[in-house]
């Protein structure tokens, strides 16, 4: 499913540009993909726009509170992928509550596996849906020019 996410997000950087559901679901699937992906991805890919109305607190903007995750983050979120996101907060690149947004977008992917390279992708698509217009060289540099080979899968 991130497959179609990254193609959605290169595409469509400004979720609220894009073309209706159904004109996407074509286009995804002349592209290749199978039509429950692209469901679940149309789906998970209109709910970034809803991230400002989520039910969190504005006050976790500024919070300096130790995050603790439940069960069943931890058993999405191995310990390096919570290292990134610690490291992601603590350079500044998310502040505690784009932290919120990514865990619950990657709560919200359908795949087995959450690698870290998987969470720079959705930090980098969360961020951009909340500010297309800031620059997030920090993030983008270690997506696509940190000595490897980005492995999706």
């Amino acid at each position: 499913m991130l497959e179609i996410l990254i193609y959605l997000f290169e595409n469509y950087p400004h979720v609220e540009l894009a073309p209706d559901r159904d004109a996407l679901a074509l286009k995804l699937t002349a592209a290749g993909f199978n039509g429950d992906e692209i469901d679940h991805a149309l789906d998970w890919f209109s709910d970034l726009s809803t991230l400002n109305s989520a039910e969190y607190p504005a006050s976790l903007v500024h919070s300096q509170a130790t995050r603790f995750y439940a069960e069943l983050e931890q058993d999405r979120l191995d310990t390096e992928s919570q290292g990134l996101l610690i490291f992601l907060e603590q350079a500044g690149i998310l502040n505690p509550l784009q932290r919120e947004w990514v865990i619950d977008r990657v709560l919200a992917l359908d795949e087995d596996e959450i690698t870290p390279d998987k969470i720079k992708w959705i930090a980098l698509m969360v961020l951009w849906s909340q500010n297309p217009n800031q620059d997030y060289l920090l993030l983008e540099d270690m997506l696509f020019n940190d000595g490897h080979n980005l492995s999706i899968h």
